[in-house]
C-alpha cells in the first residue's frame, strides 16, 4: 500500500504539522474576526497581536486533549474504507473547524476581552457563523495546504536521504 507523504508520521512530524496549521490560522483567523468586528484598523490589529499567544496555546490545547479525538471518531463514521484522502480531508477540515470555531467563540472573546462574560454565549448565533466561515476557508485553502506541502517536501527529503546515504 502507498504510504501518505502528505501527513506526519510520528509525535516530531506531528509537532511540525500542527504547529504550521496552527500559526498560520490564528494568525490569519484572529485578526480576519477582530477586523470584522470591530474595523480594519491598526489599534485593532495591535490589540489582536497582543492576544494571539494565548489564543494560539489555546488552540493547540483543545486541538490536542478536545479536537483530535472527538474528529477521529466522527471521520471514521461519516467515512467509508474506500474514500480517498481528500475526503477524508475535508471531513477532519469540516469537524476540526466546527469544533474549534464553537469553542473559540466563546473562550477566543473571553480572551480578547480579559474577562468572562456572558456577552460572547449572548451574541454566539450571530458570531459564529462568520467566524466558522472564515475558519474554513482559512483552513481549506490555506493552512492545511501549506502544512501538506511541508510533509511532502520533509519526507521527499527523507527518502532522498536514504536512497542516497
Amino acid at each position: 500500500m502507498h504510504e501518505e507523504t502528505r501527513l506526519p508520521r510520528n509525535g516530531k512530524e506531528f509537532v511540525l504539522f500542527l504547529a504550521i496549521i496552527s500559526i498560520l490560522s490564528v494568525n490569519l483567523i484572529a485578526p480576519l474576526i477582530m477586523g470584522f468586528e470591530f474595523g480594519f484598523t491598526k489599534d485593532v490589529y495591535m490589540e489582536t497581536l497582543q492576544a494571539l499567544p494565548f489564543i494560539w496555546t489555546c488552540v493547540v490545547l483543545l486541538v490536542t486533549l478536545v479536537v483530535n479525538p472527538v474528529v477521529e471518531k466522527l471521520v471514521v463514521k461519516f467515512t467509508a474504507p474506500t474514500d480517498g484522502f481528500n475526503a477524508r480531508t475535508l471531513f477532519t477540515i469540516l469537524f476540526s473547524v466546527t469544533i474549534l470555531s464553537i469553542l473559540l467563540t466563546i473562550l477566543g472573546a473571553w480572551i480578547g476581552m480579559r474577562e468572562i462574560s456572558m456577552d460572547p454565549i449572548r451574541s454566539f448565533f450571530t458570531r459564529w457563523p462568520r467566524n466558522f466561515f472564515i475558519a474554513f476557508w482559512v483552513e481549506v485553502l490555506i493552512a492545511q495546504p501549506v502544512a501538506r506541502f511541508a510533509m511532502k517536501k520533509l519526507h521527499a527529503g527523507q527518502e532522498r536521504k536514504a536512497l542516497n546515504p
